[in-house]
């Protein structure tokens, strides 16, 4: 598997600890199978472009500015000199502003998680020290990072020799979840939870990533396609035997003639 290339790099910093670090997408969803909208008629991909929503016009890239709309109809527009102007030290620095046991933060405010590793070997020792006393102390950090020029915060584990930064959801994300379950009254009869702990315990198994079933449907779809489809373009021809001899026999009258012409 190649080598991802890091989503981002900066600085890990802890009081007056400071260490280069670089951080990668723990997940990817790039094998999963991907379609492009094509035109039936002609087999070319539709391609699909910004056009102003009044006069229909295509917009070209260098007049397309971000917009923020105050009322119906009525934007504010602002320039990428001007976002880039209000950036965040947390743009390029994850600064552990404070720890917590890692139990007290649930799943449900876990986001997305990166790997976070040191970015040369001089600031290893330091990306080590602050790994190393988070775990002793089974704690994690709590930090800022800009994603997207938005702020989030961020979470930083110990795992293995590095270090899992899950972005953070907000408090106004999650939905409470008395709101879903305060209403479930129902209490199992006595007898019924021996036998559902049985079943639970005869088909209670060691966790293993599980294979995305459509998934495999769709490339077995794509194989059985290619099979009906007429190759493009030339054919290849590959070199049969009698052609490598003649190859050969060929370089060696071509030698055999330099050697006569030196002579």
């Amino acid at each position: 598997m190649a080598a991802v290339k890091p989503y981002w790099k900066g600085y890990l910093k802890l009081s007056l600890v400071t260490c280069p670090v670089a951080m990668s997408p723990a997940t990817s969803d790039t094998e999963k199978v991907r379609f492009h909208t094509m035109n039936r008629a002609t087999g070319n991909r539709v391609a699909s472009r910004f056009v102003d929503n009044v006069t229909g016009k295509e917009v070209a890239p260098d007049d397309q500015v971000k917009g923020y709309e105050r009322a119906e109809g009525d934007f504010i527009m602002l320039e990428q000199e001007e976002l880039d102007a209000v950036a965040l030290e947390s743009v390029r620095t994850i600064e552990i502003e404070m720890f917590t046991p890692r139990d007290s933060i649930e799943w449900i405010w876990l986001d997305k998680p990166h790997y976070l590793v040191p970015n040369d070997k001089v600031g290893e020792d330091a990306f080590a020290v602050i790994r190393d006393a988070m775990r002793a102390e089974n704690v994690v950090g709590i930090s800022r990072l800009v994603f997207g020029q938005r702020e989030r915060a961020v979470m930083l584990e110990p795992r293995g020799d590095g270090i899992v930064l899950w972005t953070l959801r907000y408090g106004d994300e999650v939905r409470p979840e008395e709101e879903f379950f305060s209403n479930i009254k129902a209490k199992p009869e006595g007898g019924l939870a021996p036998l559902m702990k049985q079943l639970i315990k005869a088909q209670t198994k060691k966790w293993e990533p599980i294979s995305d079933p459509i998934q495999d449907r769709m490339l077995e779809l794509i194989a059985e396609k290619k099979k009906t489809l007429k190759p493009k373009g030339k054919r290849k021809i590959e070199p049969t035997k009698d052609n490598v001899v003649d190859i050969m026999t060929a370089l060696k009258k071509s030698l055999e003639g330099q050697k006569e012409s030196r002579g």
